[in-house]
């Protein structure tokens, strides 16, 4: 007796020359499809080379990326309900995929070869099951896409380019995932032999409900053909169609994910001396990796929701900024529509006040769950306007105060340490002693009345713990971070050849900055300068012909790193009791998303006894204070500042809301930028901005006087009178 296997028909009611047309139309569709992405990749051909590695160490590169898009976790992140809905239509698309090409194998290969199928018995009902329940999920998140696309039709997923590939996109996929549900439930009803078949939970469930409708077994026979047919064509139209639209994301960006780098934003392409594609005069200026950052956005507009400068209301949408490119791209690839320049103050592709609106901040690169690298592109477009002249006009004076003064105060290099004038020692000069720490200063902590004071208390740490330190002197210049991210290229590369040239003649053991936006462009920015490609340039004011600190030897921090450990070895005598204190911290930028240091300030703030609440937006979601990327020597038109949106933040929507009696900074921007935003937003009576390093030299003094008046205790306890010192 032969015992029959699970298994069904794959073509029932299909007969010979629909299945000759079906795979006619295949053949067509896998044509289309392997032109388009041919197309787009020889796109990428014709872009410039980018001058990062972006193919080196692929298999490593390749499992990364592979790891980050499997797991969903930059949809994860932020937003609980786009991962998992990310989630369930990535991992139902892929196990679709997955076990229709299973099918194709075992019919087209398999089968003919051995005369025999592996798509029977046990195989069969776990695969059933397998693609019900990862269908299931397929067609829920796909639901989940279309509620919250529709329930709120001016949220982040609306915008200019919002357009009906995006309502196609969601609702084809709906569509092939109900239409192959549907099709299994009518091949159920039609073939009683499946009836047994309840691993197809979903298809079963289905098959009850359409008999219930009265669907019967000749009826099903009668309507499968053309259901699976207009399935069929839907899957087949949805193939072909991915190149050439939005869905050509599910190649692009896991493309970009792939060549993305590590280290974007923090460190900038540098410009080659022949000048060679170094702006955006054209679209022949973008790199393959540029245009390929542009075909892989989603259009999914986290950029858009995190962006301070959009928030405040100025005229900046990172989205757009991209998709504005690709457009412009797509219409002159296509002959379509007048060149123009690519950005200008009025008519180019891109507004320069848009690229005047950037704080630099690299929220919308943490943000984005493809790892577009805006920055990069941002910068390109800065140093376009650069170089026609077509900046700010209080730009253009920090430029001229750099190159004359070495400072953007323009005040004399003779006075950059005379903030250390009050303090009551002197200070090493780095210059000719030798020293532990070289301290670069920065301008701010030289020049700014209030941040000076920031300076002299972080002397005083050093001081306390018997740091051996020194400073540059006069031979301390403005380190190029911001004027670099402005647009100013050879401005940055006169001064990072000035600094490398001094550092080399010092003798110390580690560089620590006090700004994050030195610590990042000395730390990240001026190894990767090749100073060789400039030095026998006349108008560059430095010999230095070799990389520096290519090798990572020179150890370079942040003092808040410093200070860690000096507080770790307790150096600085603290108890944790010394404050008490009601304080939030504030994330800056360049230390936070730029180079993932995020514990070492919480660690002295929590050092002090001060109690640490978090607003909702820290760490690597922190809210930009501003004064990044030029803000900080600008004026804009301004719903709220950004300044003035976080001091409200750290006042209303903190645990500890108005108890809140310290905004803590560790930025001498983030200072500055907090001062005017608590005059400008009337929280002067509310809260009080302080650096970290003010903070631990209170909580120092504190403890001071408090061991002072122990001591004073004692000798009145032991002598029963006062002592001569009191």
């Amino acid at each position: 007796m032969t015992v029959l296997q699970a298994t069904r028909e794959t073509f029932w009611t299909i007969g010979p020359t629909g299945k000759a047309v079906f795979y006619y139309l295949a053949a067509v569709t896998v044509a289309v499809f392997a032109y388009g992405v041919y197309a787009r990749f020889r796109r990428y051909t014709e872009g410039e080379a980018d001058p990062q590695a972006r193919l080196e160490d692929l298999p490593r590169r390749v499992l990364a990326a592979t790891k980050i898009v499997a797991t969903n976790e930059k949809q994860f992140d932020r937003d609980l309900y786009a991962g998992v809905m990310h989630a369930f239509i990535l991992w139902g698309f892929l196990t679709l995929l997955v076990a229709t090409t299973i099918l194709g194998i075992d019919i087209d290969f398999y089968r003919p070869l051995t005369g025999e199928s592996f798509w029977v018995g046990d195989f069969y009902i776990a695969y059933q099951f397998v693609v019900d329940a990862f269908g299931l999920l397929f067609v829920v998140g796909v639901g989940m896409a279309i509620w919250r696309r529709y329930r709120e039709r001016d949220g982040r997923l609306w915008g200019k380019h919002t357009s009906l590939e995006d309502d196609a996109f969601v609702w084809v996929l709906f569509g092939l995932g109900v239409g192959g549900f549907l099709a299994e439930a009518v091949s159920i009803v039609g073939q009683p032999g499946r009836a047994d078949e309840t691993v197809s939970f979903v298809g079963m469930a289905m098959a009850t409900w359409l008999e219930g409708l009265g669907l019967t077994e000749a009826g099903a026979a009668a309507v499968y053909g053309p259901l699976w047919w207009s399935h069929a064509l839907l899957a087949f139209l949805f193939i072909a169609w991915i190149p050439y639209a939005k869905p050509f994301h599910m190649i692009s960006s896991y493309a970009n994910v792939v060549t993305r780098d590590e280290k974007a934003g923090a460190r900038l392409p540098n410009v080659p001396a022949d000048l060679d594609h170094t702006n955006a005069e054209s679209l022949d200026d973008f790199t393959w990796k540029e245009i390929l950052d542009q075909d892989a956005c989603t259009k999914c507009g986290r950029c858009s929701s995190v962006c301070p400068a959009n928030a405040a209301g100025r005229n900046l949408d990172p989205r757009d900024v991209i998709l504005d490119l690709k457009s412009y791209r797509e219409e002159q690839d296509a002959n379509e529509g007048e060149e123009i320049p690519i950005v200008a103050a009025d008519g180019g592709v891109i507004d320069a006040e848009s690229m005047e609106s950037c704080m630099s901040c690299m929220a919308c690169m943490d943000a984005c769950p493809v790892e577009i690298e805006h920055l990069t592109s941002f910068t390109k477009l800065n140093r376009q306007l650069t170089d026609e002249g077509n900046i700010d006009a209080n730009l253009q004076d920090v430029f001229q105060d750099v190159m004359q003064k070495g400072n953007t105060f323009g005040e004399s290099p003779d006075a950059r340490a005379d903030w250390a004038d009050d303090l009551a020692f002197e200070l090493e000069d780095a210059r000719e002693q030798e020293v532990e720490y070289l301290w670069y200063v920065g301008d701010y902590p030289s020049y700014d009345d209030r941040n000076k004071k920031v300076a002299r208390a972080l002397a005083q740490l050093f001081e306390e713990a018997g740091v051996e330190f020194g400073i540059l002197f006069d031979d301390e210049k403005y380190d190029g971070n911001d004027v670099r991210r402005i647009g100013e290229e050879f401005l940055y590369l006169e001064l990072a050849g000035h600094h490398v040239e001094t550092f080399e003649d010092c003798d110390f053991e580690k560089i620590v900055c006090t700004d994050p936006h030195s610590y990042n462009t000395i730390k990240n920015e001026y190894p990767e300068v090749d100073f060789a490609e400039f030095a026998d340039d006349p108008m560059m004011p430095f010999d230095y012909d070799e990389q520096w600190n290519a090798d990572g030897e020179v150890v370079v921090q942040h003092w808040t790193q410093v200070v860690e450990e000096l507080v770790a070895e307790n150096r600085l005598g603290l108890t944790g009791e010394e404050l008490d204190y009601t304080v939030t911290y504030h994330d800056p930028c360049h230390l936070g998303r730029y180079n993932d240091e995020y514990e070492a300030p919480r660690e002295l703030v929590r050092a002090t006894g001060a109690d640490l609440y978090e607003m909702p937006r820290s760490r690597a979601d922190s809210f930009c204070c501003g004064g990044g990327g030029g803000g900080l020597w600008t004026e804009h038109d301004e719903e709220v500042k950004p300044s003035e949106e976080r001091l409200r933040e750290a006042l209303e929507d903190t645990n500890a809301g108005a108890e809140i009696e310290k905004f803590v900074v560790a930025c001498p921007m983030c200072t500055t930028m907090f001062e005017d935003g608590r005059k400008t937003g009337n929280f002067e009576d509310d809260i009080e901005i302080v650096d970290v390093a003010e903070l631990l030299l209170e909580a120092i003094e504190t403890h001071a006087a408090v061991a002072s008046d122990v001591d004073a205790a004692e000798d009145v306890s032991d002598t029963g009178e006062p002592s001569a010192a009191d």
